[in-house]
């Protein structure tokens, strides 16, 4: 399967920092080891399972930003 980037903007400081934290993880987190060895027994490219794990990463920062924002304001 070929993906094609949909927007080639973006904050690049933000995507390198989002790229290191998914590869520490993947390198020290035993959750994320898991999750890595089980996706890769699904037949998926580490590329892939790079690619969902900023997804999961990503989710993860907003929710914990988003309730600080609230947090603050109230």
């Amino acid at each position: 399967m070929r993906r094609h980037r949909l927007h080639r903007g973006g904050d690049r400081g933000a995507n390198h920092a989002l790229h290191t934290i998914a590869l520490c993880r993947m390198r020290y987190d035993q959750r994320t080891q898991a999750y890595v060895h089980r996706r890769i027994t699904e037949g998926l490219s580490k590329q892939e399972i790079l690619r969902c794990l900023k997804r999961y990463i990503v989710r993860d920062v907003y929710t914990a930003l988003l309730a600080d924002f609230i947090a603050l304001t109230t």
